[in-house]
């Protein structure tokens, strides 16, 4: 099954996606979590990437549709795929369509992750990052055993760029500018499959294993 996630900043849909991939085997394809690699390795797309990054900026299509396009053909993506955080615009949408269009697939469940700006704030700017092996953490939902010291190999704690206040709002409105119209996209495509992401993160997956079982 080939799907894809659309949802503002912090409603969900990498916990979400992670649990997709467990439950029906097949890969989580995350340009963020792409992307943030390519920044900590500091290639010239990763340098590139920051730029944006930092500001809470979606990136140009050029940066990231040629990456998502090569990841879909790999070996593990043959039998579906979850996309999460791609395509964010409507011009990545249709650049999508295309290439799996050429491979002789298509997407064939879009889940729209909703959830309250004040409650998206509140997840976002609590987050904390391990700086060695990239565990996160929260201040609120999920913190670590001591402040600022990651439970799992001991390293330092800290805020993202992308997650203090000023970019958060930034990010959101960038959102609703340019990835809110996917919504209109894929409800037109008849693909479209609105999830309550302010629910229990378990009924969240009962509600999703029941929508994608249904659409074997």
């Amino acid at each position: 099954m080939n799907l894809i996630l659309i949802g503002a900043p912090g409603a969900g849909k990498g916990t979400q996606a992670k649990f997709i991939a467990r439950e029906f085997a097949i890969p989580h394809i995350s340009t963020g979590d792409m992307l943030r690699g390519a920044v900590k390795n500091r290639t010239e797309l990763g340098k590139k990437a920051k730029e944006y990054m930092d500001k809470g900026e979606l990136l140009p299509d050029e940066l990231v549709v040629g990456i998502v396009k090569d990841r879909l053909m790999e070996d593990d993506a043959k039998e579906g795929f979850i996309l999460d955080g791609f395509p964010r615009t409507v011009a990545q949408a249709d650049a999508l369509k295309a290439a799996l269009g050429q491979a002789g697939k298509a997407v064939e469940v879009a889940l729209n992750f909703e959830v309250k700006d004040e409650e998206l704030v509140k997840r976002l700017t609590g987050r904390r990052s391990c700086r060695s092996c990239g565990a996160v953490f929260h201040t609120v939902f999920h913190p670590s055993k001591a402040e600022g010291v990651c439970d799992g190999c001991g390293g330092e704690l800290y805020q993202r760029d992308d997650d203090k206040l000023e970019t958060v709002k930034n990010r959101l409105s960038v959102y609703k500018e340019q990835t809110a119209p996917l919504i209109d996209y894929y409800q037109k495509e008849g693909l479209l499959h609105t999830i309550d992401g302010e629910k229990p993160a378990e009924e969240v997956e009962a509600d999703i294993i029941a929508l994608l079982n249904s659409k074997k």
